[in-house]
């Protein structure tokens, strides 16, 4: 492992889906082993570390986010051995590691849940979760009106020892994932625990689930508006159950556990606030990290895209810390397919095949494009597993194997996340595109029929493929030393409403053109461009990117 100075400020970070990533054992479900005899693939595309989505046991009633045991291995994934090998073998390969931290909830199968299950009401054990009295007169109404963000209300009732109807308690998501109540010292026990356990193990950090929620408002107010997506103030008022001010706390207690360690192990906040909120969770003693949800979230519009790097730059650098970008992860609707649809989408709704279909051609061209206007930013990227290959969205899947919660909670009106989740082909010849390692074995969501030709093997040699740019974009990268560089719009190229934007990264121009007419480019040599026909006769053409190094004097 190098021991490079805050790595992680500048870092590209791949994020692998366990159960979809590669399947050592041939039974249809990723495993550790699996990812431990890929990582060569991750290391040669040239990222700095692998996030790894949760590989704890689970019931997975929400995809692994529902944990029964965070301190094991689930046996569906392997064995504590292998998440040591995994483990030592990244580190080989030069790339860290960094685990997913559920803080917010965990299964209704974890153990101290069930203990507050059979305890009666005021014990202690209910006091390490939200257990509340219902409203009215029997106590039959949730005792306030939150909406899980899987649909319907966000409180279950429980039924008590001598069978009557009792207690409700609260889950923001599924109601198989009670919420932790972080008013209660045992929780923050527990967790610190958890951290140790993972550190000593040797994990790099930890990417924090919703993290933002953790910490509710006193007496859990009433909020009747929707939730979903970037969470803004309405009145100049945080919702109750987001970005609570005692979040703070528990983050910067985190921090001094870390801070234990050797070597920088760092914390990733998963929070879908606006840049000036998330900045606060990534001050010196907080987190080291935040993802960028407003960066996501946005359409192929050169203007929105200018003025939301402007916004996040400036709210990062008040508080010393990077801005961390990404365009696709597990939850939303991969970036090859949303770029395909004019205007936003609906990033966690999902698409089905009698849905409107995003124009493939055209969502990867933009996707490609808007990757190199991504990784020639200053700062920390994450990328997400199969983005390298140009992997579309899923969108015809059959409803019956659809296992995204949120489907049926939804009366299948909402279809989810699982398009996004599907295996990933490594082979084109081979059974599951190589992930299964050769072995027939049904995947546990099933992979379409053209993905073939997105496999790895038909990409590795090919120059015009979506992996060789990714592989070269980083390499440059890398050389250059984008991550740690400073942005300088070029306004004479960057007009209002032309739909260009264009920037100085170091001795490196990043232009892209997501308007209508070929633009021209300054003076130097192309070092990466997003497609083969990017520019013609000196021009950019429409829907592309380039890295151009720069000739002459200092722009």
């Amino acid at each position: 492992m190098t021991s490079d100075h805050d790595w992680w400020r500048t870092a590209v970070i791949y994020q692998v889906y366990p159960r979809s990533f590669a399947d050592r054992d041939g039974d249809g479900t990723g495993d550790l082993p699996g990812i431990t005899a890929r990582l060569d693939h991750v290391a040669a595309l040239g990222a700095d570390a692998i996030w790894l989505s949760p590989f704890y046991p689970s019931p997975q009633a929400d995809g692994g986010y529902d944990v029964a045991e965070y301190r094991t291995v689930d046996p569906m994934y392997g064995t504590d051995a292998d998440a040591d090998a995994l483990i030592a073998r990244a580190h080989e390969l030069d790339l860290r590691v960094v685990v997913d931290l559920v803080p917010n909830h965990c299964s209704d199968q974890h153990e101290l849940f069930e203990r507050a299950l059979a305890a009666p009401p005021g014990s202690a054990e209910r006091g390490m979760f939200h257990f509340r009295d219902g409203r009215g007169p029997e106590g039959d109404e949730p005792p306030n009106d939150w909406e899980s963000m899987f649909q319907g209300p966000a409180w279950t009732r429980v039924r008590e020892a001598d069978g009557r109807p009792g207690q409700w308690y609260l889950h923001l998501f599924a109601p198989e994932q009670p919420d932790w109540n972080w008013d209660d010292p045992r929780v923050h026990e527990e967790f610190a625990t958890t951290l140790r356990s993972w550190l000593d193990r040797g994990v790099d950090g930890f990417r924090v689930d919703v993290c933002d929620a953790i910490v509710k408002a006193p007496g859990l107010p009433d909020w009747p508006h929707a939730t979903h997506g970037v969470v803004e103030p309405i009145d100049g008022v945080m919702p109750p159950m987001w970005d609570q001010e005692g979040i703070h706390d528990v983050f910067r207690e985190w921090r001094r556990i870390l801070d234990e360690y050797e070597g920088q192990r760092i914390l990733c906040a998963e929070a879908w606030l606006p840049p000036e909120r998330a900045a606060r969770i990534v001050r010196p003693d907080e987190m080291h990290q935040a993802f960028n949800f407003a960066y996501l979230s946005l359409p192929w519009d050169a203007d929105a895209i200018r003025a939301t790097v402007d916004t996040s730059l400036a709210a990062n650098q008040a508080v010393g810390a990077p801005t961390t970008w990404v365009l696709s992860n597990h939850d939303v609707m991969r970036h090859a397919s949303r770029f395909g649809y004019e205007g936003p989408v609906e990033l966690e709704s999902g698409v089905g095949v009698d849905d409107p279909q995003p124009d493939r051609p055209l969502g990867l061209r933009r996707a490609r494009a808007a990757t190199l206007v991504m990784l020639g930013l200053p700062g920390s990227s994450y990328l997400y597993q199969g983005e390298e290959l140009g992997l579309p969205e899923v969108t015809t899947l059959p409803d019956d194997v659809r296992q995204d919660p949120v489907w049926e909670r939804s009366g299948r009106s909402i279809r989810g996340r699982d398009g996004c989740r599907v295996p990933i082909p490594w082979t084109a010849d081979e059974p599951a595109f190589g992930f299964a390692f050769g072995a027939d074995a049904d995947t546990w969501l099933p992979q379409p029929d053209d993905f073939g030709q997105f496999a790895v093997d038909r990409q590795r040699d090919d120059p015009r493929s979506t992996l060789t740019m990714y592989r070269t974009a980083l390499a440059v990268r890398r050389e250059h030393d984008l991550g740690a560089g400073e942005l300088r719009w070029l306004d004479d190229l960057t007009v209002p409403g032309s739909g260009v934007l264009a920037w100085r990264n170091g001795p490196v121009a990043v232009v892209a053109n997501a308007g209508t007419a070929p633009v021209a480019l300054p003076d130097g040599e192309v070092l990466v461009a997003s497609v083969p026909d990017a520019v013609q006769d000196g021009h950019l053409q429409r829907d592309a990117a380039v890295w151009v190094l720069l000739r002459g004097p200092e722009h």
